[in-house]
Order: structure tokens, then sequence, then C-alpha cells
């Protein structure tokens, strides 16, 4: 039937816009650059490709999904996903995904998993070669995007300033030092191109033919290949991403080892293209430097150096990172160690998908305060696995490895028979397209294997996701692994097959068409409004951050309109309604500033009463009272006392952030109990012992217990502690506060 055709090339050509356009797609427009897009980009393609396929089975009148050696694991994890989210910290965000990024959340995990078996029930060799030629082009792509950058050059800024150049962004994205092109993150792109290296490489050595390397040069696409895997590990290289770096080459001796003991490259002339290709790229990284410290040292750049250069330069400090600050890899561990914490109090089912940056607040180190990112909001476990164990307990990350450890099992047997296979065929030294087709799959193996390393030092995105559940699909065909006499199929009994292309279609079948297309209707316009909303949300969310609180509002009304359920368009609409109705009360407009007030409350109580456990709508309910008690100064105490059980609260969800613990004392001082305050401020110190804030407050308040209503000193201990404190400061913290300074001259 010509429909089936159709829908067959629908679900082939959008696996091809699936590769090609994740990886590239990034907007200005939503309230995340990147992985926001990417995401819903996935989406649509999923719904695509899932209604041609149900289309398809309809019209054939069966059912038909390819069984695969991955069947039981996958269906484990997808149920330990789903039995995660219900019984949640926070249904909403595991359901979604935590809010910008979205990859990680049930839906993503629903939506990988239908497209692996959409792959491997409808797409045939010569479609997975097809979508493996889009990935890598996709892949050069990206590599052409974000090289320049590392120049100066940055074609992302001349899209959003119409500038050559990197000054499009901040301090905190620096491309210059490390580059991210179209995937808004150096170690997301690191993780992405040590993917494709090693299949880029073998697609290079299918062109050799297993020829001296003499004659493989003369080969274009041999050359070819060559230079997108340069491309790419130079890409990788100016990532300065240690987790990415270490994965490639992990998996680049891997795929060698196999190569070799399994004969998969002719032994005669193994060594030229081991020595041509891997020598490249450590002349490459002795003259551009690497992003692992002990070896460094070793390369160009840092034998030039001079010592003083060395000594002095920031960057160069044992304790710091790349950019300056703590080093990343020692805030990793103290993240880790939350991680495990969470886990141990939610051993099974874990904390719910995707809520680590909820759960990670009450489990977090004390000594995560004295690093440089002691106020940062870590939604990730920096390592996939503790993320997996954190969030969805023992069974997420039991049947997640189940999944990893068997395929890793399934391509091992795969080796056995292909050596074994090679034993008995000897004779053959050119490359057959059996061959080849082994030799993309160890090039596939290999790049997953990287992404396995790259996730343990990290978390996976969209793209990486993509690739993780795909390219066992991509290795089972390319291996004819799949029984296809073994698959999950059943005629749909009513039905009569459509197998003519003048059949007519019987009217179970038409309302099934119809329920499809309404359903798909549906799902697209959903995420339209959603897609609507967020750009709407950050049009009003920046406006308010700016200062532009009156044209925030509109945004924020369109965007709480279009997404109801979703929580954070109502929290940042209550801040934005708190602060106007502030503006009114000092502005004398007692009637608007009451209204804008009460439905501020009342906003800001829905959202508390159905997300409990989210720490941010809670410093957030915090800051609402505490504006509300900057205007309407006659109520100003009732505010107070609301923000402060707020941020008790707050406190309960993170016993340790120092932040917290620092809002908590003023608070308390500000509603009269100095002695608690001084308490509790003590206790910030001990948490954050360079907090210059909190010593600043417990300074005036040891003062303020040491004086009289007339300022006269009543207690000189207490008078003594507060002139300490404030010396402590300029002596440890900041020997220029004039602040300080001020303070301490008047005090005398």
């Amino acid at each position: 039937m010509k429909y089936i055709n159709y829908l067959n090339r629908a679900i082939e050509y959008s696996f091809y816009a699936l590769f090609l356009f994740v990886p590239l797609v990034f907007t200005g427009a939503t309230s995340e650059l990147f992985e926001f897009p990417k995401m819903w980009l996935t989406f649509v393609i999923t719904i695509i490709i899932v209604t041609s396929w149900i289309t398809k089975m309809i019209l054939q009148g069966k059912i038909h999904i390819q069984r695969t050696p991955l069947d039981i694991p996958l269906i484990l994890f997808l149920s330990s996903q789903i039995v995660s989210t219900i019984f949640s910290l926070d249904p909403h965000v595991s359901l979604w995904g935590f809010y910008s990024r979205f990859n990680g959340g049930l839906l993503s995990i629903i939506s990988y998993i239908f497209l692996y078996y959409a792959f491997v029930s409808n797409l045939s060799l010569k479609q997975v070669l097809n979508t493996l030629k889009v990935g890598l082009f996709a892949g050069s792509l990206v590599a052409l995007w974000g090289l320049p950058s590392h120049f100066g050059i940055d074609p992302t800024c001349y899209v959003f300033r119409g500038s050559f150049d990197t000054s499009c962004w901040t301090e905190a994205f620096r491309p210059t030092i490390r580059i991210f092109s179209t995937l808004g993150q150096p170690a997301w792109l690191a993780a992405y191109f040590s993917a494709l290296i090693p299949l880029s490489i073998a697609y290079a050595l299918s062109y050799s033919q297993n020829n001296k390397l003499t004659l493989a040069i003369q080969n274009k696409k041999f050359i070819g290949y060559l230079i997108l895997a340069f491309m790419f590990y130079a890409g990788l290289t100016y990532t300065d991403t240690r987790g990415g770096f270490l994965g490639f080459w992990i998996a680049n001796l891997l795929f060698w080892v196999i190569a070799y003991y399994k004969k998969i490259l002719s032994r005669k002339n193994f060594f030229q293209y081991f020595l041509l290709i891997n020598l490249t790229f450590i002349i490459f990284n002795f003259f551009q430097g690497v992003p692992i410290s002990q070896i460094s040292r070793f390369t160009y750049p840092e034998l030039t150096k001079s010592s003083s250069t060395i000594s002095t330069d920031p960057v160069f400090k044992p304790a710091a990172g790349a950019l300056g600050g703590t080093d990343s890899g020692k805030i990793r561990l103290l993240v880790w160690k939350g991680a495990i914490d969470g886990w141990i109090d939610h051993p099974i089912i874990g904390t719910g998908v995707e809520t680590f940056a909820y759960a990670y607040y009450k489990y977090r180190p004390p000594e995560h305060n004295l690093t440089s990112e002691w106020d940062f909001l870590y939604n990730k476990a920096h390592n996939e696995y503790l993320n997996y164990l954190t969030t969805t307990g023992i069974l997420g990350l039991g049947s997640y490895l189940a999944f990893i450890s068997l395929f890793i099992f399934q391509t091992g047997k795969w080796l056995v028979a292909y050596s074994k296979q090679k034993k008995t065929n000897e004779k053959a030294e050119d490359q057959t397209p059996e061959s080849i087709s082994h030799m993309l799959i160890l090039g596939l193996f290999a790049g997953w294997i990287s992404i396995l390393i790259s996730n343990f030092f990290g978390f996976s995105v969209v793209i990486i996701n993509l690739y993780l559940f795909i390219i066992p699909a991509f290795v089972f065909i390319l291996g004819n692994f799949l029984n296809l006499e073994k698959s999950f199929s059943f005629s749909l009994s009513p039905f009569r097959p459509a197998n003519s292309s003048h059949a007519k279609l019987n009217r179970y079948q038409i309302t099934l068409l119809i329920g499809m297309s309404l359903t798909s209707a549906l799902l697209l316009f959903s995420l339209y409004r959603y897609w609507e909303a967020d750009k709407a949300y950050s049009d009003g969310s920046n406006l308010h951050k700016g200062g532009s609180y009156q044209n925030a509002y509109p945004f924020l009304v369109k965007a709480v309109s279009l997404k109801t359920n979703e929580p954070i368009y109502k929290d940042e609409l209550s801040l934005n309604m708190g602060t106007l109705a502030a503006a009114f009360y000092l502005q004398k407009d007692a009637s608007s500033a009451a209204m804008l007030k009460e439905q501020s409350i009342a906003l800001n109580d829905e959202v508390i009463g159905k997300h409990p456990n989210n720490i941010v709508f809670w410093k957030n309910r915090v800051r609402l009272f505490y504006t509300l008690a900057q205007g309407d100064q006659s109520n100003e105490k009732i505010y107070y006392d609301q923000a402060l059980e707020s941020i008790k609260k707050a406190q309960e969800l993170a016993p340790n952030d120092a932040k917290v613990s620092y809002n908590l004392g003023v608070l308390l001082g500000q509603t009269g109990d100095i002695e608690k305050a001084v308490e509790v401020l003590e206790n910030t110190v001990k948490l954050k012992a360079d907090y210059r804030d909190a010593y600043y407050a417990l300074g005036l308040f040891y003062r303020e217990l040491a004086t009289d209503d007339n300022d006269f000193v009543t207690d000189p201990a207490m008078q003594q502690k507060a002139v300490s404190t404030y010396e402590y400061i300029l002596k440890n913290i900041d020997p220029e506060d004039k602040q300080v300074k001020k303070s301490l001259e008047s005090w005398k």
C-alpha cells in the first residue's frame, strides 16, 4: 500500500532530522538557549515517528514491535522511572524534568525508549548507514561552528549581536578558553566529540581496504574521514574537559586493542594506521595542551612558561579550576558525597526522577560552603550513575546498569564470534561489506563506552542520551543481531489488513486513525503552548531582574495563562506582583497595592502547597514577604513573621546551606530575637568561615547586645566580641572593607 511507503519515509527522514538538527539547534528566545530547544525538537520528532509507526500498524492491521536483547532491562528501567515519579518529592519535576533542560525527566526517558524500538522495528541496514553519516555531518557542522570561538571568532555572537567575536558571553562563558559551540557547555561538547571520533576513525579505516597506508591515502574518503576525526579531536581538546578527554582516550585504546586482537584490522598494516592517527593526536596535544594538569606540564605551552608566570597566574593555582575558583574535582567529590547520603535515606526508589536539585540541599556537606560554587544550585550529581542512584534508588540505577552491562555482553559475544569467523576465513585480505559493518560496530561501541566514561564525570544531555539509547539499535542492525522472527506481534482482529493501494479502510481503522491524529495534534499543540509560555516567561523574568517590573507583569501573566500547571511561572509572577504591590504602597496607592498583594500571596500559597519540598520556592517566599515588608511598613511585623517561618522551613530542607542560615539569622534579628540571631549567625560562620556578610551581621548584633537604648556600652565583653568580629573581617577577608572600618571608628 502506498501509504505504508509514505509512513516508512516519514520515519526514516525523521530519524535523519533527529541526528542532524538536535545537536545544532539553539535559540535566544527561550529561557535556556541550548538544551530547551534540543529537548523540544526531540519531543516533536518523537511524536512524528511514533505517530507514523502506530498509523502504519493500524493500516497493516497488526501490532509489530521488534524484540531485542535489551528488552528486559529497558522495561525494568522504564518501570523504575515511573514508580520513582509516582512517589517523587515533586512529581511535576519528575514527569517533565528539571525546568529549562527537561532531559532526564520521565517524558524524555519514554521518548528515548520509544525511539529505540521505532528504529529497530522500522529501519534497515542501509538506513543505519545513512543515519550514521548524517550524525557525522551534524558533528562536522558543530565543530566548524565551535572551533573559531577558540580564536575569538564566535558565530553565535554574530547571530545574537551581529559581531564576529566573543563579546556576547559573560565571564562565566569564555569560549576562547573552553569552547562549547551549539551544545552550550564544554563538557557536553566534549562528550559529543569523544563519541564521534571512534566512529570517524572506523569509517576512515573501512575505506582503507586493509591496504598499506601509502595506498589508503590516495582514497579521498579515507582522508576525508580522518580530517573529520582530527577536527573532532581539536574540538575535544579546546573544550578543556577532563571527563570527555579521558573518555575518548580510554575508548580509543579499547578500539585499537580490539581491532588488533580480533583482527578486525589486518595485522600486517595495523601499526601504520595506529601510529598515524594516534601520533597526530599526541603531537597536536603537545603544542595545544591537554586538560589534565599532570600531563599538561609536559606540553609545549607549559614548558615555555617562565616560573614566575606559573607562580603568579591565578589560573595555575593548584586549587583553582580553568576559570579560577575551587578545582572542579574537589567540588565534584563533595557533590558525590551528598548524593550518596541522599540515596542512603531513600535506598529503593530514590527521591524522585530529576529531583536532585532539591534532594541535594538536605544532604549537602558543610565543606561545600568553602568552595567558589557555594551558592550554586546543583540540579545534577555530576555523575550520571550517582544521579540515578539518588533520584531513582537502587531500582533505577540497577536497571540502568543492567541495560549497559547486557549491551556490553552482547557486543562481547559478537567479538568472540567474529574472531572465530576470521580464523576460518583468513584467506580474504580485502574488506567485505560485512567486515566494514564490523569496523563500524567497533567504532560505535568505542564511542558508546566513551559516553559511559564521560557520564561518570558529568551527566548526559539530549544528544548524548539519544546516542546512548540508539547506538545499541545501530549495532544490532549492523551486526544482524536481531531475529526478525522474534517480535512482539499480534493481529488486530477487527481489522482487515489494507494490502493493496485500492483497499478501503474499515470503521475500526478509521476510528483509530482519527484518534491517533487528534492525540498527536493535541500533544504537538501542548508542546507549542509550553514553548510560547517559556518565551513569555523568559521575557518577563529578564525584565523583572532588570528592574522593569511593570513591563514584566504582562509577560508573566501570559506564561501562566498558557501553561497553568507550571509552578515556575506562578512563582515568578507571585514575586513580580509582590514587588509591584510594595511599589504601590510606597506611592500611597493602597487599593492597587492590596489587590496585588492578595493575589501574590494566594499564588505563592498555591505553589508552596503543591510543591512543599522545593527549596527554591521557599526561598522565593522569603523574598516575597521581605519585599512586602519594605512597602507596607504598617504591617511589616506580619510580613517578617511570615518570612521567618518560610526561612525556617528552608533551613529544614537545607540545614547546611550557609546563605539560608545567614538569612535566618538576619530575620531573627529584624523580628527582635537578637540572642537567637547571634546563635544562628555563629553557626553560619562555622559553616562558612569566609562569609563576610554573616560576620558583619554578627558584629552588629553583638554591638546591639552590648549597648543600651542610648547606644552606651553596658556589656564590655559583648562589645569586645563585636570589635573582634570586625577586626577578623579586616584581617582575614577584606582589609579594605570601608563599611567595617567606618563602624569600628564610630564605635570608638
